[in-house]
């Protein structure tokens, strides 16, 4: 193999990993706002817990929880909470 294949060969290399990269960017943008929303989830449910000796609020530091309060924001903390008031 000489060297113009092998210059050949990494142009089509990097034409297919830019064109996948491209492809997929939507999907994986998403994905990464997702999991950040659920890390802030999670922190805010951790607060809450810090929180509930003085408020007497407590959700649990469950993955469901993160992700509804990550998503839907404070609106998802309220449902959360009134769905907690509710079913105790």
């Amino acid at each position: 193999m000489g060297l113009t294949d092998k210059i050949g060969v990494v142009i089509l290399c990097a034409f297919l990993f830019f064109s996948v990269l491209r492809l997929f960017a939507a999907p994986l943008k998403l994905a990464a706002k997702v999991l950040l929303n659920t890390a802030l989830g999670f922190l805010a449910l951790f607060l809450l817990g810090l929180t509930a000796p003085l408020t007497g609020f407590s959700l649990g530091l469950n993955f469901f929880n993160a992700v509804t309060v990550g998503i839907l924001g404070v609106p998802g903390l309220v449902l959360l909470l009134l769905l907690q008031m509710l079913f105790v």
